[in-house]
């Protein structure tokens, strides 16, 4: 374990930061945080918080992630070590059940849209809300816009407070092609669109545009922070089913 830290850049870690990431007993894991924690400048508080809230993990149990891009510390960036499943947002202080409150979550995450930015990952800024794109003859709105100059590109989230819909798929799928003709630069790649969802059916991700889609994506989020067993079991689930959706 010391070899880790050895051959690594720690120049931004405190001895705090260290005492953290040694206590997890996973190679892998505590490599990727002696990485991002150093390259990201995070405090001691948001490393702690990001290990609690099983940041890494949650990276490896997005629908789409790819362990060898997510672990590997010197490669391009791509759409799928971004994405978070699922995304804890135990900071809004807002009620476990928003069942029709997209309002009030959207609202929640603005007015804490630093610890957001945090959770969402490296290269996010923030563009817009409710952003209006306009057709000849309608006009949509889109919850929150952001810009990822890692990735170069907009990544657009529509929040769904509820359970997952095949409507809300297609909306995000409309919303994404739109904003890749009406808004995308020459310069930028494709635009990623996030449904942040309060539930999904694994059924309704396998056989929808999901499944092979590059550029869409759905996640559930949770308002409250979960125990480790928690974390752990919710972990497993998600990866269970990922494994079933490559058989």
């Amino acid at each position: 374990m010391v070899d880790e830290f050895a051959t690594h850049c720690v120049a931004n870690l405190s001895w705090t930061h260290i005492r953290l990431i040694m206590r997890l007993d996973n190679e892998r894991e505590r490599r990727y945080y002696i990485k991002e924690a150093s390259e990201q400048n995070w405090s001691s508080r948001q490393l702690e918080r990001n290990i609690k809230t099983g940041y890494y993990r949650r990276l490896l149990s997005s629908k789409k992630a790819n362990k060898t891009s997510v672990l590997a510390l010197n490669t391009i960036p791509n759409q799928e070590s971004f994405i978070k499943d699922p995304y804890v947002l135990e900071f809004l202080d807002v009620p476990e059940d928003l069942s029709g409150k997209e309002t009030l979550l959207e609202n929640a995450l603005v007015s804490n849209l630093q610890k957001f930015l945090l959770e969402l990952g490296k290269g996010f800024s923030f563009i817009a809300r409710q952003q209006r794109i306009s057709t000849e003859t309608e006009h949509f709105y889109v919850d929150l816009v952001f810009y990822n100059y890692l990735l170069k590109c907009f990544v657009i989230i529509d929040l769904k407070t509820e359970k997952l819909t095949h409507s809300n798929i297609g909306q995000m799928d409309m919303y994404v092609r739109m904003f890749d003709a009406l808004k995308r630069g020459k310069d930028d790649n494709p635009t990623i669109g996030i449904i942040l969802c309060a539930d999904k059916s694994e059924t309704m991700v396998k056989y929808s545009v999901l499944k092979e889609s590059k550029q869409l994506f759905a996640s559930k989020y949770k308002t409250i922070l979960p125990t480790e067993k928690e974390l752990a079991n919710m972990i497993a689930k998600e990866n269970i089913k990922l494994l079933e959706q490559t058989k």
